[in-house]
Parts: C-alpha cells; structure tokens; sequence
C-alpha cells in the first residue's frame, strides 16, 4: 500500500521482524476497528518476510472455526512451506492434543499436559534454529482456545528465538477469550501498532490512483463524509461510481454490512435497533433491552465510519441493515419499543409511532394510545399519522361504541386529504347512528358528510335523527347550531329538517375558543348571505382569521370567513388571507383543503378581474382533488372557471366544461348557484340568450326562495336584464337594474356598477354616459377590471353615439389596455376592430402607482373617464383650482402634454 498511514504501520512491523531475526523475539498486536486494512497489512508483511528469508507461518482465525480444537495452529503447519518430515511430525503431535481438555486459565495446557505441549513448542523453537520464524494469525479474536493456549505458551518461551509473532485483533469483537491480549500485552517483547481510520488526505490518494485526480478532488468530499475514512466503505463508494448509476448504492450497502458481521454480535443488534428506531435517544434507553450496551455501541459504530451523530451516514446504510432484519424481526422490535415506552408513560404519539411499526394493537390500551395519538396529530395540522393511527386503531378496536367515534375521526380526518376515500365508513356511521351508538357531533358531521356527496334522502334521514340529540351539553349544541348554520350557508332546502333540533343556543363563554370561533365564522357568514354584509364584518372576519389554522378539526372557520370577505364585497383582503392559509395546505400536504382553498382564491381573482389567474386556479382546484371528491361543491370551481374562460373567448373550452357531468344534487346548494349563473354567461356569449334567461331566471328563482338575495353573492337581476336586452326586452331589462340598485349596500359596490351599466344599456342614447361614468366608478371602487373596461367599452360607444368623439378615443385606450391586462379578448378585439385613436402605448402599472398620490391619482382617474375640472371638483369636494394643480403635476410626472395622454398611464390610473 502507497498511504503513508499503512507505510509507518509496515515499516515498524519490519523494524520489529529485524530484531527477531536477530536472535530478539518479538511480538505485535495489531489493533483497530473493523475494516480499516490489518488483514491486508498482515498478509502483505508476511510475502515481505518470505522475501528476506524468514520462514512464514499464516493462519486467518473465523468466527466459524472458533470452537475447533487446534484449528489455527493446524493452519500454522499445514499452509507453511515446511518439509514432509517436519509436516508430519507436527501433525502427530497436533493429532496427539485434540482431545485434550482445555481448563480455564493461562497455564491450562500446562495443567493438562505440559508433557505434549513442550513437545510442540520444541518443533517451533527448533525450527527456528534452522530459519527465523515469522508466526501470522489473522483476527486472533477468533481464534479457538486451544490454539490460543499454545501460541501464549510459544511466545512466552521465544523472547530468545529469531521468532516473530504477528496477531490481528479488531476492536469491540467480543472475544470470549480474554486472556490471550492480556497476556501478550503484558510481555516485554510485546509491541501494539495500531491502524486508524484513512484521513481525509489518504481517501484522496486512494480514490485517485483508481479513478483519476480530477474525479477524486470532486467526490472524495461527500466520499469521506459517507466513509469516515474506513476502507471498506470506501471501497464500496468507488464500486458503485464505477457501475455508473446512483450512489452510494448496493456495493456501499454491502460495505456496511460486512463491517457490521465482522463485529461482535452485540454491535450489530445495537445497529439493528438503531436502523429499526432511527432514534438514538431512544435507542439509547433501550440499553438494557438484550444486554446490549449502548453508548459504547454508538462509540464503536462511531468509530468504524457507519454512524454520524448517533445516525447511519446516509440511509443506505440504515435501509441496508433493516432489509437484513426481516418484517418479523422488526415488528418485534416496534412492539418492545413501544410497550417500553408506555411503561415509562411516553408520550402517546411516540408510543403510537412504534406501534404503527409493529402493527400491533394487542394489549387493551393500544386504541386509546393511538386515538389519542391521532387527535394530537390532527391539532398539529399532520394528516397522514394521523389518518395512519386511526386505521390501525379501527382494525384492532372491538368495542362498537368505540369503534363508531373512531370511525368518525377517521372520516373527518380524512377529509382534509381526499373527501371521496372512504365514503365506505359513511355507511357503517349511518348505522352506527340507528343503533344509537353515534354522538351528536359525529352526527351532525355524518348529515354534512352525505350532503357533500348529493346523498340528500339519506342525509334528511340522519338530520331528522338529530333530533335525539336536542338538549344535550354545550358541546353538543354548538355542533348541532354550527351544522344548522351551515346548511344556511350551502343547502338552505335542508334548514328546515333541523328544526327542533336546537333548542338553545349555546353559551360562547363555555365552549373551547376553537369552536366558539367556528361558530362566529359560520355565522358570519349566514348573516352576509341572509342580510349583506355588516359595517363591523371586515374587522370581525379578519379578527377570525388571525386566530385561526389549518390544524383545526373543521374547515369551515377559516373557509367561512373568507368567504364573508367575498360575498361582503372585500375579495382584495380575503385573496390576501387566501394565499396566507394555501402555504400552510400544500405545506401539511391537506389537498382536499388546499383545492377548497384554491377554488375560494380563484373566485377572489375572477371578481378583481384577472381572468387568467382565475381560470388557472379554478383548474387546479380541479386537478388537486378528483371531481368526486368535490361532490356538490363541484359547481364552485367550476363556475369560476366557466366565467373565466367565457370572458377570455375560449368558447370550445367552455363547451367542454358547459357538458362535464355534474352531481345531480348540486343545484340545490349554493353552489349549485355559481354554476348557473356561469352556464347562463356562457350561454349568452355564444349567442343563446334565451337559454341564458331561462339558467339566469332559475337561479334568480333559487336565490329568492333560500333568502339569499344580497348584491354581493350573486346579482341574478342584471344577468337576467342583460338577457333580455339581447332579446329586445330594454323595458323589463331596465326594470331589473333599477330593483337591483334599489338593493344596494355595503360592499355592492360590483353589483352596483354592473347593474348601472345595464340601466344605460336599456336608457335612451343621450343618457347612457352619465350612467356609464357613474358605472365605472363603482367598479373602480369594486377592483373589478373586467367589469370596469366592459363599462368603459359601453361608455366608448356611448360617446360615439352622442358625438363626443375625443372623449370616445381616450376611453376606448383605457378599455382597450384593461381589457388586454385582463386577458379579455373578444374585448380587446371589438375595441381594436372599431378603430378607435389611440397609439396603444400602455405604461407600466406600479410605475404610475409610486409617482402618483392618492388624491393626483383620484383626479386623473375621473379626468381620464371623461370629467371635466368642474364635474371633477364637486365630485370630489375640492375646488377646480385645485383640480387644475393636480392635474399639472400629473402631466409633469407623467411627462404628458395633454388630458387625452392620460390614457397611456395604464390601469393603475383606474
């Protein structure tokens, strides 16, 4: 070998093979851990002593042999190149010491026969005389006692003789036969050399002489940190670079074994326990578990390169270890851990993990243990364990009672990932309520489990049971007042099977803050839907919001309140709070929260106008969860994405989506509205206004009969009047903007402004721009941008119609430039197509935003849509002067001339 390390080693054993040679006996132990290249060392000292004369005598030690009777010293003569006369005599006397018993102690052979082993050591010791000796056994831990007895015999007699005697020992072997060290140790002739581990310099030397300095600089690195040095493992690293697939791999796994095996057996059941529990803390309290001595274990495994930390240097190593183990074994393993565990009153998440591993529920507290364990999990947002100790816990549970609330958790758990996984407990839950062995809770959250999958006879079934629960504790009505609200909120025909089943309300005070939250939300969101949103409802979502988390059991707190956000008119804060909670979804890996989540974002872009990212998040919505598993909820995502498409042009796409099958129960939630209302938009854009009225008037029908007619939520009259303004119908069109402006309120600052853009589409010619200015203020207001360039497009037309040509030029730039940001191209297109003047320039939103302030940008905005000074300053309550200085700074940061240049600032004007 070429590594200085392995050089000093060989050059010391050569000093020592000098001096016996001449007349000085001499004895080496060579030490280490495992695999660090004694065997190596050893055979290369013995060709070398050949080769200067020395007479060489080799054995190689096995753990196998260990029991055999003279089976090393038997090696000693049998491979030496001795004469026949010699062998023979040798063997004679070896064959006369077989069956010589072997009492404790140093001097056993002495005891039993000093007689025949004089005679033996006399053959050595002559042999000697003829040719200087050199005796080599390989892993000398091994070696039987027998054999032992008779070298320790040898060499205490050859401190004299021109012999040399070489022994192999690894570290932490577990050598039965102690005394034999001990012994050479103790001898003055005795020297220990000892191999350590390659430095990171020798691991670059070696890799370089097999693979080329360049390719060595590059890995040996991550190779040292993977190796720690040992050769062997090294070894392996190289073999599985050089098959050319992934490494470390198979060769390295290898490697790591052989080094294990190579140990006393005690270190490799601590690597066993410690690849099975990947925990050395744990391991580490399991150290009387098989009278396996831990942390001098970890110090060993440490120390041969195959532990970092307490942990395998790569998962190969530890993955290695356990295919070795067998399922069985491991399970054994698991179940000891976790019996332990619980006797020392862990944890019961850590004792379910280890249960989990062992597939094990045969003791009488494994079900609490891992329902107990899964209610943690889930408070910790952590799905899968959960869902995980949940079904081993239904499998091992045999209690029926028991039983039923552990299937519940599971389903609710399971909800949170795939609704549509296990509609097989749905079943056994329904009967479980017949037998009465259902709580109100699960219940209630059975009734919504049926409703989300359109299995509305069975859930009016189950509703009206829940009437057994009318009365019951605080806990119970608040999920029993909850479901109610819920139903209020999306299946409004269902509220009425639930009455008489909640009896009071319950008292926040008493209830766990997480529920009373749940609760407000809901709530919340009902009242918008029933009233229109609240002065207070901004504060009081937001206030839910920041005191909410995925974690929670339920969906509805965080989902409720954005939604109030919505449907109150606030999409810009509720987009915001949206993209908060979908971090924490795609982070825990909850996809059925994510999609709902990502469909609620979805209609926050499309009610802001930007059509693209509405279409794109309504599709992966659809994508994240199957569509069954969206059950009726499928008319949400939907619905946007219908919108969506339909105001971008993509009339075949919106065919496609138009003729998806969808739950037939669905029409009778809420969402079940969103999808008519966008079938009708659809239906309208292809030219069928007649079947546009008849989804519009159906909706409208629906809305008015579940009281859920606020202008935020879905403002069927101006679907409906635009309709029949298609149809010709401008009287009755005109009729239904005005009831729909009749119902404004806060935040119906969209539904306003379309509603004023339909009462001009059905007003006289000369009318139209005041009420097209008014619209587009509104929608200004709204955020709606595709709203806004289509009333801005009609407020084009409008001037166009009154003569206003310069007005009509400077909208339809603006219209145009809102209408390509939007992504609206049948818009976009009947702007450019008209020929409207204007040199396309669009300057860059957020450049404007950061030079304008808020009033400049307030003045500009209204000049722009086609105010004068004075119109502007009573608008605004300012004086035209001030109008007029506004202005001139506009123009100066704008670098612009003129008013009709204020339509190239681009949106952000708006």
């Amino acid at each position: 070998m070429r590594l200085s390390e392995r050089d000093g080693a060989m050059t010391s054993l050569r000093t020592l093979l000098d001096e016996a040679v001449a007349g000085r006996g001499r004895v080496a132990m060579v030490t280490g851990v495992v695999a660090t290249g004694k065997s190596e060392l050893l055979h290369a000292f013995a060709d070398q002593a050949g080769d200067v004369g020395v007479l060489p005598l080799v054995a190689t030690a096995s753990r196998a042999e260990s029991d055999l009777a003279l089976g090393v010293l038997g090696q000693l003569f049998c491979n030496a190149p001795l004469t026949e006369e010699v062998r023979d005599g040798a063997m004679d006397v070896l064959r006369q010491v077989t069956g010589i018993a072997c009492p404790e102690g140093a001097e056993g052979f002495a005891q039993a026969d000093a007689e025949v082993v004089h005679t033996l050591c006399s053959v050595l010791l002559s042999l000697s005389e003829r040719r200087p000796l050199a005796i080599v056994v390989d892993d000398v831990h091994y070696a039987d006692r027998a054999s032992l007895l008779f070298l320790s015999y040898l060499m205490r007699r050859a401190r004299y003789s021109p012999i040399m005697a070489v022994f192999s020992q690894a570290d932490h072997t577990g050598n039965t036969h102690k005394f034999f060290p001990t012994e050479m140790l103790r001898q003055p002739h005795c020297t220990v050399v000892r191999l350590a581990p390659l430095s990171r310099e020798a691991v670059l030397s070696l890799a370089g002489e097999r693979l080329g300095h360049e390719t060595a600089e590059r890995l040996v690195p991550e190779w040292y940190a993977l190796s720690g040095g040992n050769p062997l493992l090294l070894q392996g690293l190289m073999e599985d670079y050089e098959a050319g697939g992934a490494w470390p791999a198979a060769r390295y796994g290898e490697a790591v074994l052989s080094c294990l095996h190579r140990a006393d057996p005690a270190l490799l059941e601590a690597a066993r326990w410690l690849a099975a529990l990947d925990d050395p803390e744990l391991v580490a309290r399991l150290a009387g578990l098989d009278g396996i001595a831990v942390p001098p274990s970890m110090g060993w495994l440490e120390a041969v390169g195959l532990l970092e930390s307490g942990r395998f240097r790569h998962e190969v190593a530890r993955s290695s270890v356990l295919a070795e183990l067998g399922a069985d074994k491991r399970q054994q393993m698991h179940r000891r851990t976790a019996e332990l565990l619980y006797d020392e009153g862990a944890a019961d998440v850590a004792v379910a993990e280890q249960l989990i591993r062992a597939d094990f529920t045969d003791v009488p507290w494994a079900v609490p243990v891992l329902e107990s364990a899964a209610r943690c999990r889930l408070g910790d947002g952590e799905v899968a364990p959960a869902v995980a100790y949940l079904e081993l816990a239904l499998r091992g549970c045999a209690d029926e009672r028991q039983r039923a609330m552990i299937a519940a958790l599971l389903l609710r758990a399971d909800w949170r990932v795939d609704p549509n996984g296990r509609t097989a407990l749905i079943g056994e839950l329904t009967d479980a309520l017949r037998e009465g062995r259902l709580r109100g809770g699960d219940a209630a959250f059975l009734a919504r489990a049926l409703l989300w999958h359109g299995r509305l006879g069975e859930a009016r079934d189950v509703l009206d049971l829940l009437k057994g629960f009318a009365g019951g504790g605080p806990g119970t009505m608040a999920e029993l007042s909850g479901t109610r609200a819920w139903l209020r909120c999306s299946v409004p025909g269902m509220v009425p099977h639930m009455d008489g089943t909640v009896t009071r309300e319950p008292s926040e005070a008493v209830l766990p803050m997480r529920m009373s939250r749940r609760l407000e939300s809901i709530r919340a969101l009902a009242s918008v839907l029933t009233d229109g949103p609240a002065e207070e409802l901004p504060a009081t979502a937001e206030r839910i919001l920041r005191g909410s988390c995925l974690a929670d059991m339920s969906m509805d707190t965080v989902e409720s309140a954005l939604l109030a956000l919505v449907y109150g008119g606030q999409a810009e804060r509720a987009a915001s709070w949206c993209d908060t909670f979908l971090t924490q979804a795609r982070s825990r890996g909850a996809r059925a929260r994510q999609a709902r989540l990502t469909a609620i974002r979805a209609e926050t872009a499309l009610r802001q106008g930007d059509l693209a990212r509405a279409a794109a998040l309504a599709r992966s919505a659809l994508e994240i969860i199957s569509p069954a598993a969206w059950g009726v909820a499928l008319g949400g995502p939907l619905a946007t994405l219908l919108l969506a498409i339909t105001a971008m042009g993509r009339y075949d796409e919106a065919f496609e989506q138009v003729n998806r099958p969808v739950p037939e129960g669905m029409l009778q939630t809420r969402f079940g509205l969103h999808y008519l209302q966008a079938r009708g938009r659809y239906q309208l854009a292809v030219d069928n206004p007649a079947s546009a009225l008849r989804d519009f008037q159906l909706c409208g029908d629906l809305v008015v009969r579940w009281d859920m007619d606020v202008p935020g939520f879905v403002p069927w009259r101006t679907d409906v009047a635009e309709a029949h303004i298609r149809l010709g119908d401008r009287d009755t069109a005109r009729a239904l903007a005005e009831e729909q402006l009749a119902r404004s309120g806060p935040g119906s600052a969209r539904a306003d402004g379309v509603a004023l853009r339909m009462l001009a589409a059905a007003a006289e010619v000369r009318h139209r721009p005041m009420l097209l200015r008014q619209a587009s203020e509104r929608l200004q207001v709204s955020g709606d941008r595709y709203e806004l360039a289509r009333s801005l497009f009609d407020l084009t037309e409008a001037y166009h119609g009154v003569g206003e040509f310069r007005r009509a030029g400077i909208i339809a730039g603006r219209a145009r430039s809102l209408a390509q940001e939007c992504g609206a191209r049948p818009l976009s297109q009947a702007l450019s197509d008209e020929g409207f003047p204007g040199d396309g320039y669009e300057a860059e939103p957020s450049k404007v935003v950061a030079i304008l302030s808020d009033a400049e940008r307030r003045v500009a905005g209204l000049a722009t849509v086609g105010y004068s000074n004075r119109e502007i300053a009573a608008k605004l309550f300012i004086t035209v002067s001030t109008v007029e200085q506004h202005l001139t700074r506009v123009y100066r940061k704008l670098n612009i001339s003129h008013r009709s240049d204020l339509s190239k600032a681009g949106p952000a004007m708006l």
